[in-house]
């Protein structure tokens, strides 16, 4: 387990409201996979790793940004705040408070 992290994710849409999965990081090799029913949720998701992100980072004060560029699946800190901006990008949200070990035992 300490090779991996997983996070609890949710996925709605208009007419599906129980898509509860998780997303699992494999540290060593740089890889996700997503575990969610939505096919179309999972690409999203797949996509949103793929590509490089921008982000701005607040430092001391509210107003002392600094724009850095990170690619999400390079490393497990990346990965952790690449899940930050996931739901503004796919409507897939993490659950962070959510035990992931819940999450598998009542999967469909």
């Amino acid at each position: 387990m300490n090779n991996t992290f997983q996070v609890a994710v949710n996925w709605y849409d208009f007419e599906t409201y129980n898509d509860i999965g998780y997303i699992e990081y494999y540290i060593e090799e740089k890889k996700a996979a997503i575990f969610l029913k939505s096919e179309q949720a999972k690409k999203s998701v797949t996509d949103f790793l793929a590509k490089s992100l921008t982000l701005q980072i607040p430092h001391k004060t509210m107003h002392d940004f600094t724009s850095i560029t990170i690619n999400p699946l390079d490393n497990l800190d990346n990965f952790k705040l690449a899940l930050t901006r996931l739901w503004e990008h796919t409507n897939v949200y993490v659950n962070w408070s959510r035990p992931v070990d819940y999450v598998i035992e009542h999967m469909d």
